[in-house]
């Protein structure tokens, strides 16, 4: 099986709309692009709070995020129902520690996701932040843990068949 990984990187919620257009419109470009037949990992920073809460939108919030939405909410959730993405993030339980991505003085917020195909989720093991390794001063490490099982096939042995001539005795030597 074919697994994508995405790594994004979403325009701050300060900066004008057309930028924001311009990145959902890219990434929209980019999954369309990939068969439903193949995985698909998008991760990074979205700028955006989905909230603790999946209200309106169960099919891809688990339910278990942190904080309140904010402005940018709407993008992230919106496009994870287009494609039938599930937020990894948000289906697991945690101490508030394990869910804060990003910190700065005394704003804690969850700004960075994983989001799955929803028929790939079952993969997913565990998502949590590892609060003790610090990548850049405010970010914090994010990992998501997965168990992939493929289907093994087994190779079709190719050349010659053994001769058993314990078995050539009596009859079989005269079939022969």
């Amino acid at each position: 099986k074919v697994l994508n990984v995405i790594s994004v990187y979403a325009p701050q919620v300060g900066l004008c709309e057309e930028f924001k257009r311009l990145f959902w419109e890219d990434l929209d470009e980019v999954v369309q692009g990939i068969p439903q037949n193949e995985g698909l990992f998008i991760g990074g920073d979205f700028n955006g709070h989905i909230g603790s809460r999946g209200e309106g939108y169960e099919t891809v919030h688990g339910g278990l995020g942190y904080g309140v939405r904010n402005s940018a909410w709407v993008s992230i959730l919106d496009f994870a129902v287009a494609y039938d993405l599930s937020i990894v993030n948000s289906y697991f339980r945690k101490r508030e520690e394990h869910l804060v991505t990003f910190k700065s003085g005394s704003t804690r917020t969850q700004i960075d996701y994983f989001l799955v195909r929803a028929n790939t989720r079952r993969w997913c093991r565990d998502c949590k932040v590892l609060p003790s390794e610090c990548l850049a001063t405010q970010h914090r490490l994010l990992v998501l843990d997965m168990e992939i099982r493929g289907v093994i096939r087994r190779k079709r042995k190719v050349g010659v068949y053994k001769v058993k001539w314990w078995n050539l005795k009596g009859e079989n030597a005269a079939k022969l």
